[in-house]
C-alpha cells in the first residue's frame, strides 16, 4: 500500500520546489543529500512526439543535471527511472530514456575516485498508473464501448508495490553502471478491456504514432551482458568501460548468465495476467 508522505504525517519530512531543466537549482537542492531518485521525466508518447524539444531538456538535458549535481555534492547513490520503452525504441520518449541510461551508465565509469554510484532501473508499464490505459477505460466504460489500440496488444505490467521494490532494490544492491529491470507478467490489451468492462464493446482504434504492438525489456544485443538475480534480470556494464563486468558480478553474487540470444519480449513471456487476475489487481486499487 502507498503511504501517505504528507509533512502532516511526517513532519521531518521537507519539500522543495525546482526543475531538473535548472542545473543551478539541482546543484543547490543536492547539498547534503545522501541518496537521489530521479524520476522526473515527460512520459507520455504522443505528447513527446509533438514536442520533441520540450522532452529532449527534461528528459535528457536535466538527467545530465542530475549527474552533474550529485557529482558536485558527493552524493553516494543515484537512481534513475527509465522504462522498457527504452529498448529498441520506437519513438520519441523512448529514445530520450535510452538516451538517459547511456548518460548514467556513462557517468558511473567516469566517476573516478568518487564514491558515488550510479543505477538505472527500467520500468515495465506500472498498473493503473496515471497516464496508463487502465484510468482510460475506466472513465470510457459507462459510454458503453472502449476504445482498444489492439486487442492483441501485449505490455509488460508491475504493481505499484513492486515499481517501489524495484528503487529500493537499486538502492540497496547496485553496483553503479547497471540497468535493473523486473521479472514481471503480461497483458493483452483486449483482456483488459474485458476485465474493466466485460460488456462493453470494443473499438479498434489503431497504434498511437510511434507504439509498438509488443514490448521488450531487453534484446539479443544485452543478453550477452545480462544476468538473473532474484527476481530482476542485471544489464552489467559493457566489458571495457566500467570496473566491473557480467562475470564478476556473477561470481560475487551468485546471478546466472541469461543465454546469448535470449530476448524478454511481453509478447513471448511465460508469466501472463488472465482477465480474473487483471480484476484482482483492479479491486486492489479500488476500482
Amino acid at each position: 500500500m502507498m503511504t501517505d508522505l504528507s509533512p502532516v504525517t511526517y513532519p521531518a519530512l521537507e519539500y522543495r520546489l525546482g526543475d531538473v531543466r535548472d542545473r543551478n537549482r539541482m546543484i543547490e537542492l543536492f547539498r547534503g543529500i545522501d541518496i537521489v531518485v530521479h524520476s522526473a521525466a515527460m512520459k507520455h508518447v504522443p505528447a513527446s512526439e509533438m514536442n520533441p524539444m520540450e522532452c529532449v531538456k527534461t528528459n535528457i538535458i536535466g538527467s545530465q543535471n542530475v549527474i552533474d549535481a550529485a557529482m558536485a555534492n558527493d552524493v553516494k547513490i543515484v537512481v534513475a527511472l527509465s522504462t522498457d520503452k527504452a529498448s529498441s525504441p520506437s519513438n520519441f520518449y523512448g529514445a530520450s530514456k535510452l538516451c538517459l541510461e547511456k548518460l548514467f551508465t556513462y557517468a558511473d565509469s567516469q566517476k573516478r575516485e568518487k564514491n558515488i554510484r550510479f543505477t538505472v532501473v527500467r520500468y515495465a508499464n506500472v498498473f493503473g498508473s496515471k497516464g496508463s490505459v487502465i484510468p482510460l477505460f475506466l472513465k470510457k466504460k459507462s459510454q458503453g464501448w472502449l476504445p482498444v489500440t489492439d486487442p492483441e496488444m501485449t505490455r509488460f505490467s508491475i504493481t505499484m508495490d513492486d515499481a517501489l521494490d524495484l528503487v529500493y532494490y537499486g538502492i540497496a544492491n547496485g553496483w553503479g553502471g547497471e540497468i535493473i529491470l523486473p521479472i514481471s507478467s503480461s497483458y493483452k490489451v483486449g483482456d483488459v478491456a474485458t476485465a474493466v468492462a466485460p460488456d462493453a464493446e470494443q473499438r479498434i482504434i489503431g497504434a498511437r504514432a510511434g507504439e509498438k504492438m509488443h514490448e521488450s525489456m531487453f534484446t539479443e544485443i544485452d543478453a550477452p551482458n545480462t544476468a538473473q538475480r532474484d527476481k530482476y534480470y542485471i544489464i552489467c556494464p559493457i566489458t571495457g568501460t566500467a570496473a566491473w563486468n557480467r562475470n564478476d558480478y556473477c561470481v560475487k553474487t551468485g546471478a546466472k548468465q541469461v543465454p546469448d540470444g535470449f530476448i524478454y519480449s511481453s509478447e513471448k513471456n511465460k508469466s501472463w495476467l488472465t482477465v480474473d487476475a487483471i480484476r484482482v489487481l483492479l479491486s486492489k486499487t479500488g476500482n
